[in-house]
């Protein structure tokens, strides 16, 4: 028998985009870690790590679409959000994530009010907006296997929008003004870059321009985050207000605990080596 909406979110173990949305303008702090590797080993892990929201990125990631929903699968146990990174604004690619049944829509260089309008219309069904009817194709329906989806579709997911230049800060006033988005995130790494740091995100001026951008969207009403690696930085940006911080991810964790448990015990186990160029 078809369930409700409501119905299916209560029997998931995911955070739902409602219970999401309350939380977030309850003022809570949603800590994330990204999934990078494209692998549903480590999605499965990290969604195990009590975060608030897991990231799966296709961006800057090998994964492809059955990459990504062997990943949202190994996740149905999680407590988190699941939120996926777009690898682009392309109507298309946005339309399938929400087909394959993403909660959490995350997408990437937004730099204008068009642009963010653009991305609520791809992600809306007609008349508001232009996404394809996939109905009963659709993992997100459970294949019709939930009877009230195509009307209640924009309840089903959060959407943020990632500013990630200087043009993006610059319209960040008109982007928070789009209806349909709940969020946005900074993004340190291509910020720096639009600011002529390339591979500076921690650069003073990077800094200052991503917590000016942070206090501007909460006056304004809106929601803020932003990747924050170092745990220092991510009090600092909540201390500004941040609410959705992304604190690290599968990749870098593995490399720094690797490299560090091997100097480590490389160094006691042969104190007198002389240390080599």
């Amino acid at each position: 028998m078809p369930l409700r909406l409501d119905e299916f979110e209560r029997a998931s173990a995911n955070l739902s985009a409602r219970r999401w949305r309350e939380r977030l303008a309850a003022g809570d702090a949603m800590t994330g870690l990204w999934v990078v590797s494209s692998s549903a080993t480590a999605a499965e892990i990290l969604g195990a790590s009590g975060a608030d929201w897991i990231i799966i990125d296709a961006e800057h990631s090998p994964n492809t679409l059955p990459d990504i929903v062997a990943q949202l699968r190994a996740l149905a146990a999680s407590p988190a959000l699941v939120v996926v990174r777009a690898g682009s604004k392309d109507p298309l690619e946005l339309g399938r994530l929400l087909d394959a049944g993403v909660r959490g829509l995350m997408v990437p260089m937004v730099e204008t009010a068009s642009d963010a309008e653009a991305v609520v219309a791809a992600t809306r069904y007609p008349p508001r907006g232009r996404r394809g009817v996939g109905g009963g194709f659709a993992r997100a329906t459970r294949w019709t296997g939930i009877a009230d989806y195509l009307p209640r579709a924009e309840d089903s997911f959060s959407l943020i929008v990632q500013i990630e230049s200087a043009a993006g800060i610059a319209a960040l006033d008109e982007i928070l003004a789009v209806d349909g988005i709940d969020g946005v995130f900074f993004g340190p790494a291509d910020l720096a870059a639009s600011l002529g740091k390339l591979g500076q995100p921690r650069h003073p001026d990077v800094q200052s321009t991503i917590e000016h951008a942070i206090r501007a969207t909460v006056a304004a009403g809106g929601i803020a985050g932003v990747n924050a690696f170092d745990p220092d930085d991510a009090l600092r940006y909540r201390a500004a207000g941040a609410q959705l911080l992304a604190v690290g991810a599968d990749v870098t964790l593995l490399a720094a605990a690797g490299s560090d448990l091997v100097a480590r015990v490389a160094a006691a186990a042969n104190p007198d080596r002389e240390e080599r160029p």
